[in-house]
């Protein structure tokens, strides 16, 4: 027979675990909240800076004609800047919560029409549609996206929160809009147009050597060769200086229509 001491004892174990039981439902509830410094796949979560989110936008050239793909979106915060511009933007988040809480932050900004947000790893996941692609990475990470970011499509702007791409100079740097006490730099790179080879002019042949947007190399005109300096690719647009002449033109393909030259790959 049970006491009525064992019987209160037994009610008062039981209403304790029921409240016990009602906290954790609680605290279950309670809204992620992103904490600085917390660990994700690759690196750990830092929000980036107003001032730079709109350098970084800024030094892009944004437009509503662009799409613009976030590599690690975190918070949102880069997609619904460039939502907020009018650009079509999507996110790639590894962590769901966080692709949760951006898709939250981009309703209450009301840019759901614009900014969409996929849960899935940048490295295996397709952004090559992308017109500017922008990311908070880190240096190694930058490395590794390196050859995915050189096959797409010439004039595709890549821009870099603080962290740069190895020996891959960037085509222009800038400073964040306003006051800005840490990850204060962005970078912008220009996919360029892939040229490297020997090339066919009405005059000649011309030789060109690629690293990355810069060239070096050769050109021969009517049997006269001279080296070639200040050479670089923008995008689809060439120019280089050879024999005391400035070359320019844009590239299409295997050719290269210029002012007054045209040239042919092979």
């Amino acid at each position: 027979m049970t006491s009525k001491f064992a019987f209160r004892s037994i009610i008062a174990a039981g209403a304790f675990a029921l409240v016990a039981a009602g906290g954790v439902a609680i605290a279950q509830q309670k809204p992620f909240e992103p904490q600085v410094g917390q660990a994700g796949k690759d690196v750990v979560w830092v929000p980036s800076p107003d001032g730079l989110v709109t350098a970084m936008l800024d030094m892009a050239l944004v437009t509503k004609s662009d799409y613009l793909v976030d590599l690690g979106s975190g918070d949102g915060k880069t997609v619904i800047a460039a939502a907020k511009r009018g650009v079509r933007a999507q996110g790639i988040e590894y962590n769901p919560d966080m692709v949760a809480l951006s898709r939250k932050n981009a309703a209450a900004a009301g840019v759901t029409n614009l900014a969409t947000f996929t849960n899935g790893d940048i490295f295996q996941t397709d952004f090559t549609k992308a017109t500017v692609v922008t990311m908070f990475l880190l240096p190694s990470l930058n490395v590794r996206l390196r050859p995915q970011l050189l096959k797409m499509r010439p004039g595709t702007r890549i821009v870099s929160n603080s962290f740069d791409m190895g020996d891959w100079t960037p085509d222009q740097e800038a400073g964040a809009k306003g006051d800005c006490t840490s990850y204060c730099r962005a970078m912008l790179w220009i996919i360029p147009a892939q040229v490297n080879g020997s090339w066919k002019t009405a005059n000649g042949q011309l030789v060109l050597d690629q690293k990355y947007q810069m060239l070096t190399g050769s050109m021969t005109n009517a049997g006269s060769t001279s080296q070639i300096s200040e050479g670089k690719m923008n995008g689809e647009n060439i120019t280089f200086t050879a024999g005391g002449r400035t070359y320019t033109g844009k590239v299409n393909g295997n050719s290269i229509q210029g002012n007054g030259w045209t040239a042919t790959k092979g």
